[in-house]
């Protein structure tokens, strides 16, 4: 859809779980995404194409449980990976068309870095791809892709923990 935009706010879950590989820290991810807000066209065709000028806020809900991130030098204060994730959105109506579904599958995939503050903080910058669609479990499947600047900021629980350089 060139014709709807998507914001999303959320909780990030990372841990340290399958050891190295690539000279990167390889990380379990997953994401709970109480806050996704699409604003989408208010009529539309089978395939999601705007039919007038109407405008209409679809509020929804997200699970991403699927992820993996590498980061490379995760004992340094800059630290540069790349990230996927993988889920669910669920949304009021019907999104992006409305012989569409109110589920969707999605698929995020970035590349950033984390820069070392404070002994159990850091913030993130980045850049990813969103996608999310239907996968045709309706007869329309319009999907959306979004590109965008993530930013965090990333807090270790249990103290400060270096991990030892490989």
């Amino acid at each position: 859809s060139w014709w709807s935009m998507i914001t999303t706010a959320g909780i990030e879950y990372d841990r340290h779980t399958w050891g190295r590989f690539a000279g990167a820290q390889m990380d379990y991810v997953a994401a709970f995404l109480p806050v996704i807000v699409l604003n989408q066209p208010g009529k539309t065709d089978a395939f999601g194409d705007p039919i007038g000028h109407s405008r209409q806020i679809n509020r929804g809900i997200g699970v991403e449980p699927i992820g993996l991130r590498m980061m490379w030098f995760s004992n340094r204060e800059v630290k540069p990976y790349l990230i996927m994730k993988g889920g669910l959105f669920a949304f009021t109506h019907k999104a992006l068309s409305h012989n569409a579904s109110y589920l969707n599958f999605d698929l995020q995939m970035g590349l950033g870095a984390e820069f070392h503050i404070h002994r159990r903080l850091d913030f993130r910058v980045g850049f990813s791809d969103l996608h999310f669609s239907d996968a045709f479990i309706v007869p329309s499947n319009p999907g959306l892709d979004s590109m965008s600047i993530t930013e965090g900021i990333c807090y270790r629980f249990g103290g400060h923990r270096r991990s030892a350089a490989y």
